[in-house]
């Protein structure tokens, strides 16, 4: 009987990078933006797409804007990749492309929409995890194209939008 293999957190890192590259128009540029900027930009609507969410949102369905908080409700609710922009105040989690179709992302306003093809995307590099960067992982992937299930991204936004518009009227739990 041989051991389990374990798969230390930089060899996951790599194939996470490696499957994001996939994503790249160029991928030595895109290399060369996260070493240099701390993200790249990557398209989307192939092997991955993204729903982006207003940070509003987001801290009202996690009851905090505490950056740990946030992490780890979205951990929690979301079981898949997420990252924020701080200076734009985004979250973006990453989604299967087919994702699109759902009559959610139609809905008026701007607080959440779905990237999809025609979309290019600044995502950051697999080990930017900074609780101050600029732009940075919030809930990591788990490895190469583990995605956010559509429907925990959906419960996520209707539950930010639910207490924002007065569903629960306090921030915190």
């Amino acid at each position: 009987m041989t051991a389990p293999e374990i798969v230390s957190g930089a060899e996951r890192r790599l194939a996470v990078e490696h499957w994001l590259l996939s994503a790249a128009d160029d991928t030595a540029r895109a290399r060369l933006e996260w070493r240099t900027d701390g993200f790249a930009l990557l398209r989307c609507g192939g092997v991955l797409s993204a729903v982006q969410i207003s940070a509003t949102v987001v801290h009202a369905a996690a009851g905090s804007d505490e950056p740990s908080t946030v992490n780890n409700y979205l951990a929690g609710a979301l079981l898949g990749p997420v990252f924020v922009d701080r200076e734009t105040l985004r979250y973006y989690a990453l989604v299967g492309s087919s994702t699109g179709r759902r009559t959610e992302w139609k809905r008026a306003g701007n607080d959440a929409g779905f990237m999809g093809t025609g979309h290019y995307l600044g995502v950051p590099a697999a080990d930017a995890t900074s609780l101050t960067g600029r732009i940075a992982w919030c809930v990591e992937m788990d490895s190469p194209g583990d995605l956010a299930p559509a429907d925990a991204v959906s419960q996520l936004v209707h539950t930010g939008r639910y207490r924002l518009a007065g569903g629960e009227r306090h921030l915190g739990g």
